[in-house]
């Protein structure tokens, strides 16, 4: 489906718009200096609150990065308004499209290796330094309780007592090891609620693809994919972050014994993290970083569970079982992150004191 004329004609743009990128989420396009995108509403049911959540952010970066001497106009999105002065137009359909400029001569990329974890993850850990005096409570939750994990627990519990598909025996050896680490489940959402740890501005989709590099200098520019930005904790970020890129097999992975802790690429992550973050961050933070993967895991692994039981309606499957393979593969990990927890914080803490690590 293309873009109809009257979205053009609300932002005053005359090229005409073709199709563009492969994300799995929005309908985006490409017109001159400008990225389209049709908001997906059966994902993001409030796209008013998305955009205002994302305007807020970017004007609040570009503030930031102008008063350190640095470009506005490339090291954050900037969302172009219609002619009537809004975020987003409406279309007479009831879809919702949006436009941003075109960062010029910017790359992302997929593969995951050490020296590209090491420019995103202090792409990730500048953009909280940024936001770090900027209140996470003024944005809107646009996905409620999406890194609730008491709740997921709840959730899961849910599914596996209802059991409409049979499937609760299969899943026995997996629910007694969560229910066996249920009381670490609300670590992070007490400490947010007691204000142990600060409520900040959180990124919610902490991949690789997500920084936006310098295509000729390989320079960081900017973090992208601000349709998750929420309040909550940078530990989220973080451990989501690591959960996804130090892992040494395939998230749907059946073997088990695949399974592991990439510690070059878990290094070369915290590295570049902690050399923007550090400065920001709390004790209580920093203490909590490396379990913050294993809570994420965890997270997704509970996630993935649930769906299995409830019979795969939310994670899209390609096969027999691929949600419980994936659900293994999360715990498996949160497991082996959970027996090297003080090796990760290890490496912390010599980014910390600014002690040298192998490369």
């Amino acid at each position: 489906m293309g873009i109809e004329n009257e979205v053009l004609r609300a932002y005053g743009i005359a090229t005409p718009a073709l199709t563009y990128g492969n994300g799995h989420i929005n309908d985006t396009y490409i017109s001159g200096d400008y990225i389209i995108q049709r908001i997906n509403t059966n994902v993001f049911k409030e796209p008013e609150k998305l955009m205002s959540n994302i305007l807020k952010v970017t004007n609040f970066l570009k503030v930031k990065l102008k008063k350190e001497g640095r470009d506005p106009e490339r090291e954050t999105l900037s969302v172009v308004l219609t002619e009537d002065g809004r975020s987003f137009y409406k279309t007479g359909d009831g879809e919702y499209f949006r436009v941003c400029k075109l960062i010029k001569n910017s790359i992302s990329y997929d593969a995951v290796t050490p020296k590209l974890l090491y420019g995103a993850a202090y792409g990730f850990g500048d953009f909280q330094r940024l936001l770090s005096d900027f209140d996470g409570r003024e944005l809107y939750e646009t996905i409620p309780d999406f890194h609730n994990t008491p709740k997921r627990y709840a959730d899961l519990l849910s599914a596996y007592k209802a059991d409409i598909c049979g499937r609760a025996y299969k899943v026995k050896k997996e629910m007694e090891y969560i229910n066996s680490l249920s009381k670490e489940l609300s670590i992070v959402t007490d400490a947010l609620e007691s204000k142990e740890i600060p409520c900040r501005v959180t990124h919610n989709d902490t991949k690789i693809n997500n920084v936006l590099f310098d295509r000729e200098s390989g320079k960081l520019l900017a973090v992208i994919d601000l349709d998750t930005v929420m309040p909550g904790s940078l530990l989220y970020d973080f451990g989501d972050a690591l959960r996804s890129a130090a892992n040494t097999a395939a998230e749907d992975e059946k073997d088990l014994l695949l399974v592991g802790l990439n510690f070059e690429n878990a290094e070369a992550f915290i590295k570049g993290f902690m050399l923007s973050a550090k400065d920001f961050i709390t004790e209580r933070e920093k203490e909590l970083l490396p379990f913050s993967v294993k809570l994420i895991a965890l997270e997704l692994g509970m996630r993935f569970l649930a769906d299995y039981l409830a019979g795969d309606v939310y994670f899209k499957t390609s096969r027999e079982g691929q949600n419980l393979d994936r659900a293994r593969c999360q715990l498996e990990f949160a497991r082996i992150v959970g027996e090297n927890l003080k090796a990760l914080a290890k490496i912390v803490n010599m980014c910390v004191s600014g002690d040298s690590l192998s490369s």
